[in-house]
């Protein structure tokens, strides 16, 4: 599933990645030789531009077109429509859109990456109200499930943004996916979802934070996302060996002032979908797995047995399986047994 596409705001495919060139062509016959399917990823993440061409007959019934004459074109075994940002004004739209490229497809498949959808009980305090759009949805399930003959969730960038499970967690907690709260994503979806279709995203990156004690509460400022080999050589650098977290991820903390703070760069950094969470939160937690009253840096990622809970999970859950994000050569090698 390569990177290959984006949307422009009037509604054009970009060829992102120039797929007909450099080592793709190579890399996709060697797909198809092993009888892997070649499914490209097209990206928009511009809401208001969404709107704008989905909402016009026009340009949708173009948009539909120009997606399943590229798949069909370039011999690909389907689409991903990774349309991320939408407006709750544009979810009717959307399905209509997917309804239409999935009658032109044929036998192609229609894969949707959608964003996570928590519980409203995860994401309300106890005793809090829910305001009335708490539901005002941008996806509609129940349409994905007759149009979408995968639905991949985005099932990573927690954060701090479960309530119930800031509340129950030891503190630092701010994971890329607890397995309690994946859980939660998937039984939400498959009350509406065939579980057969539904696949969990599972993240190969992490994510590092300032943290400050504040009589109980943590606040967490999230710095940037990174590839596991800037956080393992910190690690090295400094003598520590990281340990399990409580959402059973790979961590450690370190004194901010026992290094310069250098954001990843190059190989280093990775992509992520986009988080709607503000960069910096105050929360609860159970309590402390470490012993300090002073500021300090907590570096959390998915490893190779963060993983192994996922695969482990999907099987519990009864749903189709597992999706890696994303692949740049820098994630835990060890990850490849547990996929096998």
């Amino acid at each position: 599933m390569p990177f290959g596409f984006s949307m422009n705001d009037d509604g054009t495919i970009n060829n992102t990645s120039e797929m007909s060139q450099n080592e793709w062509p190579a890399f996709i016959a060697a797909a198809k030789a092993t009888k892997t399917r070649v499914v490209p990823t097209i990206e928009w993440g511009n809401g208001v531009a969404m709107q704008n061409v989905l909402s016009n007959a026009n340009t949708r019934v173009a948009l539909e077109d120009s997606i399943a004459n590229l798949v069909k074109a370039n011999g690909f075994d389907g689409i991903d429509i990774d349309f991320e940002a939408k407006q709750e004004q544009t979810r009717d739209y959307f399905s209509t859109f997917l309804k239409g490229l999935y009658s032109r497809m044929g036998n192609k498949w229609v894969y949707c990456t959608i964003e996570a959808r928590q519980p409203l009980i995860d994401r309300y305090a106890p005793g809090q109200t829910p305001p009335p759009d708490a539901t005002n949805y941008a996806n509609d399930y129940v349409q994905m499930n007759k149009y979408c003959d995968r639905v991949e969730i985005m099932a990573y960038d927690q954060g701090t943004i479960d309530t119930r499970l800031n509340a129950a967690r030891l503190a630092p907690y701010a994971p890329v996916a607890d397995p309690g709260w994946v859980a939660d994503l998937v039984t939400l979806a498959a009350q509406n979802i065939a579980k057969n279709k539904i696949i969990i995203g599972v993240a190969t990156y992490g994510y590092e934070y300032q943290v400050t004690p504040q009589n109980g509460s943590y606040q967490y400022q999230r710095l940037w996302a990174f590839n596991p080999k800037y956080a393992t050589q910190i690690a090295s650098q400094l003598g520590i060996t990281p340990t399990r977290t409580s959402a059973n991820e790979i961590g450690f903390i370190y004194n901010p002032n026992a290094l310069p703070t250098v954001a990843p760069s190059g190989n280093d950094t990775t992509q992520t979908q986009q988080t709607v969470q503000p960069a910096t939160t105050v929360t609860q937690n159970a309590g402390s797995q470490v012993d300090t009253t002073q500021p300090f840096n907590y570096m959390t990622w998915s490893d190779a047995q963060s993983i192994a809970d996922k695969v482990s999970l999907a099987r519990q859950l009864g749903i189709r399986g597992v999706a890696v994000f994303s692949l740049g050569g820098a994630e835990d090698q060890a990850m490849w047994n547990v996929l096998k």
